[in-house]
């Protein structure tokens, strides 16, 4: 191995990455190298999926915002253990900076997930189940395992979850769990205080314990997701398989616009470019949140209308088995 290539968690970087940063080092600052620029990208995109400011992310990675800018903006010169204090602090593997083809889409993401830190044992099991489904006859039906009524709504926060989450849950007499609260119950503390004083990190194992409690004692209820909750693949991939999720969409606009709405003045507070984070964050989720069985647009009609909506396509998904 040259010694110009830094070993990660006992791993080298593989030859072509290696030479791509030698060459994006001797490029400059002034140079947009077609690296470091797919790195900036990638950087933009996960900081945005985690709902981060690019102040609070370059605060978590021990950077300056300055150089945490020229990163996204394809121009930083960045060391490989800069690298990975960023994906540190983004909570990832230095693979999905990089752009690892398991990295690419929501649901290489989730497998990682599925399979990272099995034995071989499993990892050989899931091998053959994975084959087996991808080999079955055309002819031959799928077999589907029933899901209980779970009914789980996802999204971005001002999208309707909490008011249409009540209403649905009082039509379907069904009880109405808000995720971010039990959260809270662990923690013994504010989903905020969590955030400021233990870090993002913490905040999601914090998520994870409460779904996993919340569909161990719950077979019918309404659960109000956090928004980034979709952000931890395994964490999703969780409450996929155990609920029926509707992805309540809106416009850019009027997600801010509820927010604000409830007394919540962080957004404008936190980022003199609100509106171009929130539409980043849109963006940076929304191949996640597609993965719903339903996606409705709150924006699209009166608030009596979605719920309309909600309940006829909910009512109907429960009773086909969904």
């Amino acid at each position: 191995m040259s010694s110009n290539i830094i070993p990660i968690d006992g791993k080298a970087l593989a030859p072509r990455d290696a030479a791509l940063i030698g060459q994006a080092q001797n490029q400059g600052h002034d140079t947009k190298h077609p690296f470091l620029v797919a790195l900036g990208d990638r950087v933009r995109q996960l900081r945005a999926r985690k709902g981060m400011t690019r102040k609070s992310a370059a605060i978590a990675a021990g950077v300056s915002e300055r150089h945490w800018a020229n990163l996204e903006y394809g121009v930083g010169n960045a060391s490989i253990l800069v690298l990975l204090q960023v994906a540190q602090s983004l909570g990832c593997s230095l693979a999905a900076l990089l752009g690892d083809v398991t990295t690419s889409s929501p649901e290489w993401l989730m497998l990682r997930e599925l399979l990272e830190g099995r034995d071989e044992a499993s990892l050989k099991r899931a091998r053959m189940a994975i084959w087996a489904g991808l080999n079955q006859s055309e002819n031959s039906a799928p077999s589907v395992a029933p899901r209980s009524a779970r009914v789980a709504l996802i999204g971005l926060r001002g999208a309707g979850k909490s008011t249409l989450g009540r209403m649905l849950a009082e039509d379907l007499d069904f009880p109405f769990v808000e995720l971010s609260r039990e959260i809270e119950k662990f923690a013994g503390c504010s989903v905020a205080e969590v955030q400021s004083l233990y870090g993002v990190n913490a905040y999601r194992r914090y998520e994870r314990r409460a779904l996993e409690e919340t569909v161990q004692i719950y077979t019918e209820a309404v659960i109000e997701t956090p928004g980034g909750l979709v952000s931890e693949p395994a964490t999703f991939s969780l409450l996929l398989s155990q609920c029926t999720t509707v992805w309540l969409q809106a416009a850019p606009e009027d997600h801010m616009q509820r927010v604000l709405a409830q007394g919540d003045l962080r957004p404008v507070a936190a980022s003199k470019e609100a509106m171009e984070d929130l539409r980043g964050i849109l963006a940076g989720r929304a191949a996640f949140y597609s993965k719903a069985d339903y996606q409705i647009n709150t924006s699209a009609q009166a608030l009596g209308e979605t719920f309309k909506l909600l309940r006829r396509t909910i009512r109907e998904g429960l009773q086909r088995g969904a």
